[in-house]
């Protein structure tokens, strides 16, 4: 199974944040600087990372939360129609639990259009 670093909307509870232990390299997903906060960061390693390997869905999911925190909402979605468009992969998740990447960012979908439509 392969073995990812994630970090998906942990602040809008939609679903259940993903992390792998990083591994002793350089972050290449973003996940140490979107945990501190850092999102600009965050959002520049990614962005070079995608240069390098556009289809990961890992680096998509967090791409689309870091737009997702920073109000980029259209971004964000098509982003998650992305990870859709292609084949699922399994996600390792902090408790231990594997959610396919097509799980969250079918909810983290579903949460934006329910935010959306209460607002």
């Amino acid at each position: 199974m392969r073995k990812t670093v994630l970090f998906v909307l942990a602040t809008l509870g939609a679903v259940t944040p993903a992390l792998a232990a990083p591994s002793a390299t350089v972050d290449r997903t973003g996940y140490t600087a979107i945990a501190a906060g850092d999102l600009s960061t965050a959002e520049q390693r990614i962005v070079a990372e995608r240069k390098i390997f556009p289809q990961r869905p890992e680096l998509m999911l967090n791409l689309a939360s870091v737009y997702h925190r920073t109000g980029r909402e259209s971004e964000a979605r098509a982003l998650y129609a992305a990870v859709l468009a292609r084949p699922a992969v399994a996600m390792d998740l902090p408790s231990g639990a594997v959610l396919s990447s097509h799980d969250i960012a079918s909810r983290a979908l579903g949460h934006q259009t329910q935010q959306i439509a209460t607002r």
